[in-house]
């Protein structure tokens, strides 16, 4: 049971970024190689929130959502305004992100020093059993806030505008622009909601981990990792892989070892890809058909 909570603790982590990954891509075609970024910044973000506010669990929280949803904003207004419907979007905006990435490092290295910064337990010291397991506090706190959270994105995407509009855009460009979906204001939001929702990711690892320049770099792997396995642009799709990928990660730190992880990872998507190349999405397409 133990392998199972961290199982499930790990696929909420990897589920908000993926889902980010997953949401940039169906509404702009952009594989965000700055979501890394906004994961960093996120943690930052909880930690001067917690440093100048209050180190209370929703002060926190909201201050990683919001470092990353700036960042979001960020990428719009460096990426997206200047490049999309340009010739070569699809390599332009690799470079542009993958700049936006070792730029964001190095700055956040020269605002906030090498040394890392621990983010206080909101969620408390404390423990749980369930089911003869001893949960502890932080890995609850992430399950229950990745569940909720997801839950309301999912109920944003299926009955907001903002829903409809990035469900228009995805199925024809030139249709939603002429019912009057704006491109522009879409792409802001998702951009925006993706990196709040790395942001909170953050917030949520560095309960075990520590805020550092660096610390987006893994997480954006994996969450990669996780949208391609899902299938890339789909939701349900990211979920079920994070909960693959995160069963695969613990039961691999726990019997080979940490060292293992990212070796198992790639080689659980691999065998994936080669029988389903269109990853979990095609299967759940096939199950609902």
């Amino acid at each position: 049971m133990d392998v199972i909570f961290s199982a499930l603790s790990l696929a909420a982590i990897y589920g908000l970024v993926a889902i980010g990954v997953s949401l940039t891509w169906a509404a702009l075609g952009m594989l965000n190689l700055a979501h890394g970024v906004a994961f960093a910044v996120g943690a930052y973000g909880g930690w001067l929130a917690a440093d100048h506010l209050s180190d209370s669990a929703p002060v926190v929280l909201a201050g990683g959502v919001a470092g990353g949803a700036l960042v979001g904003c960020a990428i719009y207004l460096l990426v997206v305004v200047p490049l999309y419907d340009r010739p070569n979007w699809e390599t332009r905006h690799l470079i542009a992100t993958l700049a936006i990435s070792l730029v964001g490092a190095n700055l956040l290295l020269e605002l906030f020093g090498p040394s890392a910064k621990a983010l206080p337990a909101v969620f408390g010291e404390g423990s749980v059993t369930i089911a003869g397991s001893v949960v502890t506090a932080d890995k609850l706190g992430a399950i229950v806030s990745a569940a909720v959270v997801l839950g309301a994105v999912a109920v944003v995407l299926r009955r907001s505008r903002l829903g409809l509009g990035l469900r228009v855009l995805t199925q024809d460009s030139e249709g939603a622009a002429l019912v009057g979906v704006s491109r522009n204001r879409m792409a802001l939001g998702v951009l925006a909601l993706s990196g709040g929702l790395a942001g909170l990711a953050s917030v949520l690892l560095a309960q075990t981990f520590y805020a550092n320049p660096d610390v987006g770099f893994v997480p954006l792997v994996k969450g990669l990792l996780v949208a391609v396995l899902g299938g890339l642009g789909s939701i349900p799709g990211a979920i079920v892989a994070a909960l693959v990928m995160g069963v695969a990660e613990a039961l691999t730190a726990t019997y080979l070892g940490q060292e293992y992880v990212l070796m198992t990872l790639f080689v659980v998507l691999a065998v994936v890809l080669l029988v389903r190349p269109r990853g979990i999405a095609g299967l759940l397409e096939e199950a609902r058909a």
